[in-house]
């Protein structure tokens, strides 16, 4: 059975959408990807997989460049981009301990190539401003309020080349028919859908002062995911 749907319109962005706010205290999220980490990549696999391989394609990765991945999770982008970087610096952060313990399982299978992983702040990136050529996001900003997206993005048009690209995956609203499933499950209990709702972020980057080069929907299973390539203006 086919489950999965691709709308490919650049730029795309739903109207007039009414967008969830975050209902999980930030201070929680780690405990609760803890808990999540031992099944995510299983939820990966069904729901995510075709929006993140879009996202790594998008990132047109040339080899010897400074990638940052922020909320790499248990490391499915992470692993990618490393093994397409190999000669390059690959640094990852997460909030989870347990996410990032899967992380490193994965990872230690590539060898002679160079990365980091360790715990980081999105709200504060060590890294310094303009190092950095591809910076990748997933499935994060549909953790955070929307009063605190705009800090996030401030840090990470710090940390961006000028030339750099930002490409980011979220739960979005969904567009077709069923899609609104997870939205209706997070209203009844947030920590069953991990703290994710959907969102919708082209209109906050193009305010933040990016340049919002694609934008693209895609459903896997009913959930509804937005990938964006966006650069400074």
């Amino acid at each position: 059975m086919h489950l999965s749907f691709k709308c490919c319109n650049t730029d795309h962005q739903p109207k007039d959408i009414t967008e969830l706010d975050a209902r999980v205290d930030q201070n929680q999220i780690a405990a609760v990807y803890n808990k999540i980490a031992p099944l995510y990549d299983i939820w990966g696999m069904l729901t995510e997989s075709r929006a993140r391989r879009r996202a790594i394609e998008l990132a047109d990765i040339q080899g010897g460049e400074n990638i940052l991945e922020v909320a790499a999770g248990t490391g499915l982008a992470f692993y990618e981009l490393v093994k397409r970087n190999p000669t390059g610096s690959n640094s990852g952060i997460d909030l989870s301990p347990g996410m990032l313990a899967k992380a490193k399982k994965r990872l230690a299978s590539l060898p002679d190539t160079t990365y980091t992983l360790g715990l980081g702040d999105a709200f504060k990136l060590e890294q310094e401003s303009e190092s950095i050529d591809i910076l990748v996001n997933n499935y994060m900003f549909d953790l955070i309020p929307h009063k605190d997206m705009d800090k996030i993005l401030s840090e990470f048009k710090r940390v961006l080349k000028k030339d750099g690209k930002l490409v980011l995956v979220n739960m979005t609203k969904g567009e077709s028919f069923g899609s609104s499933l997870y939205d209706f499950i997070y209203t009844l209990s947030p920590k069953t859908m991990g703290g994710c709702r959907g969102v919708a972020l082209s209109n906050k980057l193009q305010h933040g002062g990016f340049q919002v080069k694609k934008r693209e929907y895609y459903q896997q299973l009913l959930f509804p995911s937005e990938v964006i390539l966006a650069s400074k203006r």
